[in-house]
């Protein structure tokens, strides 16, 4: 079992406190129980996130060590050229730390709003992510593809990961799950996934896994878990849902948080770890340097 935790990338109100993202990122790297830290994206919506390739960019000035994921970029809303140019050199400045989490998006993503057709979005990832890879893999890039075309290209400079960063597939379709055996490096799950849930889609991934070949080791997977830690439970499942709901805009969050004394939260991420999890990406939402140090020496340590 091995553990990543998430940036807090809020700007709220369009104010940014620097020092305070500064000194977390510091002291996650500092107490060196964390292989990564991740971004989130959220282009439209009223939360506060700041862009994860921003985040993340400031994160790599920051540290040293720690790696650098997203999850997830929703491929269909990007354009492929753009997003393989950023996340290349994103890798060259931070000295190949970079992970990379996609996913094809699923209904109620404003394709519309973005210029995209919503009827064929898993087209539009496919073709995007295979561009992707020779964008950072190919010296002269050849690709006729049904939306994007390039003849004799070149992208410099490369990602200093060959061939590319690890990319992690999102997503909860089997279909996606799929994919992600055939042409990622790992698959993470959703917080919006209950243990049980997420236990299903491990089965379908080591299922296709299995299917075309590929070794366990080759392939990770993760989930991400919404957590907060508080002797008090009603509080802490109370302040971690309505979090959830400032955090997304809305909706029903009871069964996916993890919440109240460190005890019971350890429990809850060696559910997670038995149903499949080897990367257990922890998300507060909230009080981050706090729950930063009772993650770190309370919840931990004895899942070790």
């Amino acid at each position: 079992m091995r553990f990543a935790i998430s940036i807090p990338q809020y700007a709220r109100e369009s104010r940014f406190d620097g020092d305070a993202l500064r000194a977390h990122l510091r002291r996650v790297e500092e107490l060196g129980l964390f292989e990564s830290v991740w971004a989130q994206e959220q282009v439209i919506g009223a939360a506060g996130l700041l862009a994860p390739l921003s985040t993340l960019t400031y994160a790599a000035a920051c540290t040293e060590r720690v790696r650098l994921g997203c999850a997830v970029f929703v491929l269909p809303l990007h354009n492929p050229l753009h997003l393989a140019k950023a996340i290349g050199s994103l890798d060259c400045v931070s000295h190949g730390r970079v992970e990379v989490g996609v996913a094809s998006g699923g209904r109620g993503r404003p394709f519309a709003a973005f210029g995209v057709d919503p009827e064929r979005p898993v087209a539009r990832f496919n073709e995007a992510l295979a561009l992707m890879k020779a964008c950072w893999a190919e010296r002269e890039i050849d690709f006729d593809g049904r939306l994007w075309k390039l003849q004799g290209a070149s992208m410099e400079p490369k990602p200093v990961q060959k061939p590319h960063p690890p990319i992690w597939f999102g997503g909860s379709a089997p279909a996606g799950m799929r994919r992600a055996a055939r042409h990622g490096d790992g698959f993470m799950g959703a917080g919006s996934q209950t243990v049980a849930q997420f236990a299903g889609q491990v089965e379908v991934v080591r299922e296709e896994l299995s299917a075309h070949g590929r070794a366990p080791d080759t392939f990770r997977i993760g989930k991400r878990v919404y957590v907060h830690v508080d002797h008090d439970a009603a509080r802490a499942r109370r302040r971690l849902e309505d979090a959830l709901a400032r955090h997304y805009g809305g909706g029903e969050w009871s069964e996916y948080v993890l919440a109240g004394p460190a005890d019971a939260c350890a429990e809850g991420i060696r559910a997670v770890a038995d149903a499949g999890a080897e990367l257990i990406l922890l998300n507060p939402l909230l009080d981050d340097a706090q729950q930063l140090e009772r993650l770190a020496t309370e919840v931990i340590p004895p899942l070790g």
